[in-house]
């Protein structure tokens, strides 16, 4: 693709998206869900913001998915996940997701072999269930390459607005890069079902992936075949004075 045909491309589903969302909230009967996993600066922001930039913000619901709390660690791994799904007629955003549980806590040895391997499981169960319930699952996996990542990182050590989205944190993940595209491989390969499948999103190139996320999440609200909704009350015959 070019990358300014690519880039009006991405504007024309940005405004397709919606006039979507404003006939899934007026039908209110199902919820679409968008989940975003990657490596640090792989774009899940960006991402999240170029797709739905013409989306009502009334209509969205955003998640970003942090180091459980004592509460949340005080129930089963889902549970912080299931209170977030977004309500029917919105759509929801969850930057990280309730994958950090066989990536992260996989990794960082948080939970042994056994647990985290029985999640996968239990993930596709949960998930299942969410589209069994109206809810439109879009899963996208942004991958980006080691010397990319190492770019942005210079970028924003460079910019001092941007010197908020860097810690020390991100270089001792990156010291793991090898342990977590293993674990993404194992993750993609075992929760690719056909209820949710995964988008493998190439993210070097900003415009492409956003190209790539907007058409998937056009065409999926597309093939909901949506209406305007009947009004409810007789509204013949009213005059406004």
């Amino acid at each position: 693709l070019e990358k300014e045909k690519a880039k009006k491309k991405t504007d024309r589903y940005a405004r397709r998206i919606g006039e979507l969302q404003q006939l899934l909230y007026a039908n209110s009967r199902q919820a679409v869900l968008l989940i975003f996993q990657g490596m640090d600066a792989s774009g899940k922001d960006g991402a999240a913001r170029c797709v739905l930039r013409e989306a009502n913000p009334a209509g969205v619901e955003t998640t970003n998915f942090k180091v459980p709390s004592d509460e949340e660690r005080a129930h089963d791994f889902l549970w912080r996940v299931h209170k977030a799904v977004p309500r029917y007629g919105n759509i929801g955003v969850f930057n990280r997701s309730h994958y950090e549980a066989v990536l992260a806590e996989r990794i960082l040895k948080i939970v042994p072999q056994k647990v985290w391997t029985g999640r996968y499981d239990q993930i596709v169960d949960f998930e299942r269930m969410l589209v069994e319930n109206n809810i439109v699952l879009l899963k996208f996996y942004l991958h980006i390459s080691k010397e990319e990542q190492a770019e942005r990182f210079r970028e924003r050590l460079a910019d001092p607005h941007k010197f908020w989205k860097f810690s020390h944190g991100d270089l001792k993940t990156r010291q793991h890069w090898d342990d977590y595209i293993d674990a993404y491989e194992d993750m993609l390969n075992a929760t690719s079902h056909e209820a949710a499948r995964w988008h493998l999103v190439p993210a070097d190139r900003n415009w492409y992936r956003d190209f790539v996320i907007a058409r998937a999440v056009t065409e999926a609200m597309e093939r909901l075949e949506m209406n305007w909704p009947r009004p409810q009350e007789d509204l013949s015959g009213i005059r406004i004075v």
